[in-house]
Formats: structure tokens, sequence, C-alpha cells
């Protein structure tokens, strides 16, 4: 089956037994290096899908996959991730698979769907077992301490922790002038990553904002205050524009960064 944006087509499924809902935009954010999330789906029990799921879920669009527990101590969850991620390769709607989880017990099915030619991210906590870390492509360990504090610090604050994000927007236009020009943290967490997989270090300034639009729907360089993402990022001492042949940009940190 191809898909109109010719891209690659992502399934993220959470295992919300598992983690914590704070996980999620993370996780969003990782798969997003991969292509389209066309799939978001969360797995939980009536216990676990509680206030703090829900709205996590409800926020980021995800369908929630409510299991119920047959006997005590059997957790039907994980049957019905395993089974929707097969059946998602099998009907060709997903290329690349984001499982969400720190469940050595998902091992076998990332074993079993890169054998069949799928790619795997498991995004997991710090808990995480080497045998589930080793039996996919790519890992990704979320810290939450950094992963909350990327969401509100810009890189002009000091104290600034990193982590690879698009949080979304906390100004709107003033009716009376422009936006200030704020320079946020996620620009430069963005580049980095983008840029650690590619042999000059450097990222196509149409890859990030291609990125940056599938990490977070609502992102907009006229929020931020800037004309346009050439501009926004021309502003960052940590990173560093190139003009390529042909008119084209691209982007890498900055060699102090890199230091």
């Amino acid at each position: 089956m191809a898909h109109p944006s010719q891209e690659t087509a992502v399934a993220i499924l959470i295992d919300c037994d598992n983690v914590q809902p704070g996980i999620v935009d993370f996780a969003l954010r990782m798969a997003a290096q991969a292509g389209r999330v066309t799939t978001r789906r969360g797995y939980g029990n009536s216990k676990t899908l509680g206030k703090k799921w829900e709205e996590a879920l409800v926020r980021q669009a995800f369908t929630p996959c409510l299991q119920f527990q047959y006997a005590s101590k059997k957790n039907t969850s994980d049957i019905a991730l395993a089974l929707d991620a097969l059946e998602a390769l099998f009907d060709k709607r997903a290329d690349t698979f984001c499982l969400v989880t720190s469940d050595s017990d998902f091992a076998y099915l990332c074993r079993k769907l890169r054998e069949r030619g799928a790619n795997v991210y498991i995004v997991g906590e710090a808990k995480s077992p080497d045998a589930l870390r080793n039996a996919c492509d790519r890992f990704f360990e979320w810290v939450p301490e950094a992963d909350n504090d990327a969401k509100t610090k810009d890189v002009d604050t000091p104290e600034a922790k990193p982590a690879a994000a698009t949080p979304k927007p906390e100004a709107k236009p003033a009716a009376n002038g422009p936006l200030p020009k704020r320079r946020p943290r996620f620009l430069v967490e963005a580049v980095e990553l983008l840029a650690s997989s590619s042999p000059d270090g450097r990222v196509a300034l149409n890859a990030l904002g291609q990125y940056l639009k599938r990490a977070d729907p609502a992102f907009s360089p006229s929020v931020y205050g800037h004309s346009g993402l050439l501009s926004m990022v021309k502003t960052y001492d940590l990173l560093t524009p190139h003009e390529e042949e042909h008119g084209s940009w691209t982007v890498s940190l900055s060699p102090k960064t890199e230091a």
C-alpha cells in the first residue's frame, strides 16, 4: 500500500500499564525522525487508563485501547498491542514501529517485526532491561526531569537541560505588536538529533522543518516571533546555517556546541 505522502508510515504503540504518561511527547518526537506518524494507540486496563493517561492520550490524539482483565494478574494489554502491531505490518499500514515500553516481554515482538523487514524503535525508561534495548533498531531512554525542563527553558536560560523537543507554544501574538523573538531550546536539540545520523553532521533545512511539523503540527516560527525557519535558525549562537548549491540551506551545531 503506497502512502500519499511517500513518507515512511510510523505506528506508535504505548504500553500504558508499564510507563508514565509524561513519556508521550518524547515518544512522538523520537518517532517523528522516521517519518509520518499514522497510528497512535495506547493500551491499558481500567485502572491504568485513569485521569492522567486520559489527558495525555486525548491531548496527543491517541486512540485508547482499553483491555479488561479476564483473570487476576493476567495482562491482556500486552497481547492486544502485539497483535495490533503484527496486523499493521501485514496490512502494510506501517513500516516503522515505535513501541513505548520498558517491558522485556516485547523483545520477541521486536525480533519478529524486524525479521519481517520493519524498523523498530523502543522508547523506554531507565529500568528497561538489556534484552529489550538490544532487540530493537534504536532505543531512546526517557529522562523525566530533562524532558520537563526542556519544555519551558530557552537557550538564553543558563540552567536549561537538553531534550529533542517541540513544546506547544506558550505565547500568543500580542494585539498591539509582534511577538518578541524567542529561541526555544528544542530547535537546538532537534538539529542535534537529526544531524547525529548524517555523515557530515548537517541536516537540510527542509528536513528540519518537516521533522518539527511531524513532532508538533502546531509548530510555526511566527509563534516565536520569527518570519521563517531560516531567520529563526540564524538567531542561535548554537546553530550554524550553511548555504549550499542551488540556494538550499543546511544546519549544523556550532563548533563550540559540539565541543
